[in-house]
């Protein structure tokens, strides 16, 4: 008997299915970085952002009330407390709100070294921004400060939804954010090329504290605060030229200090250095 002849076994190779990207990770908010964000706060990147947001606020400020205005201020995310001391001094009665427990305690220990007079404009409270319309009334502010609180929130609309509603007429909302539109320079001037090329392609990092966060990009800040009839009245951008130093860069010689804030401050609100800041700072206004 002749056996038919055995055909060879046809072998299928499957290719492995190609898998989506992985999400990025979500932030995971402040509270983990607070004791390194404050060992950080005499460095020489952190009174770079402290003082031009200082400048570029108070030019908005003496434009819109003039030089003897007394305001009603909020400082959501006030960490330890730089502004919110600092437009007290000024006479401007302040609330000062942060939900972490490391920062309020900070920010006491600086008033508690401020005079009497300062001390007794300032309150201190624990609390996020997303719930201020529970303890504020609509027109309780006539300035709302959110400076470098959005990175740490998955999207920016429903707390900035929040601060426009205590905002009163003729009032400005200060917000300050990592840019989304530069994201890419300081992976990029660092020699992180696949960083860099990420950046292009997403609005999530890991910042100097090793927190997943999320920049904002200016038109898109620009849209929403518009549409909260917060319409932006001027944009600056901070740090342009330092973001690179060092955590632990010390601060310069006075005068050579002085020349490094003028050219950051010029860059800040020229284009296209301010395009590339590290931070934007818009400042909008209610009619």
């Amino acid at each position: 008997m002749v056996l038919p002849a055995v055909l060879p076994v046809q072998r299928v190779v499957q290719p492995y299915p190609t898998l989506p990207p992985s999400p990025p990770v979500p932030p995971i908010g402040f509270a983990p970085g607070a004791q390194a964000w404050l060992a950080k706060l005499g460095g020489l990147r952190n009174v770079v952002r402290q003082e031009l947001v200082s400048r570029q606020l108070d030019e908005q400020l003496g434009a819109r009330f003039g030089a003897d205005a007394r305001l009603r201020v909020l400082d959501v995310g006030c960490g330890q407390a730089t502004q919110a001391l600092r437009l007290a001094r000024r006479g401007h009665q302040v609330t000062g709100l942060d939900p972490d427990p490391a920062m309020l305690a900070a920010a006491r220990q600086d008033l508690a070294l401020e005079s009497a007079e300062v001390q007794a404009r300032v309150q201190l409270l624990p609390g996020s921004g997303e719930d201020c319309g529970r303890w504020f009334g609509p027109a309780a502010f006539d300035l709302v400060l959110c400076h470098g609180v959005l990175m740490y929130l998955p999207e920016p609309g429903p707390l900035l939804a929040a601060l426009a509603r205590i905002l009163a007429p003729g009032g400005l909302l200060s917000v300050l954010s990592r840019n989304g539109d530069g994201l890419a320079m300081r992976p990029g001037l660092a020699g992180d090329w696949a960083g860099a090329v990420a950046a292009f392609d997403g609005d999530d990092y890991t910042n100097r504290l090793g927190l997943p966060t999320r920049a904002d990009r200016r038109e898109t800040l620009a849209r929403t605060l518009a549409e909260l009839d917060v319409p932006v009245l001027a944009w600056f951008g901070v740090r342009v030229f330092t973001d690179l130093a060092a955590d632990d860069a010390p601060l310069p010689a006075e005068t050579e200090l002085a020349a490094l804030l003028e050219a950051e401050h010029r860059a800040g609100r020229t284009d296209p250095y301010r395009q590339l800041a590290a931070l934007i700072h818009l400042v909008g206004a209610r009619p």
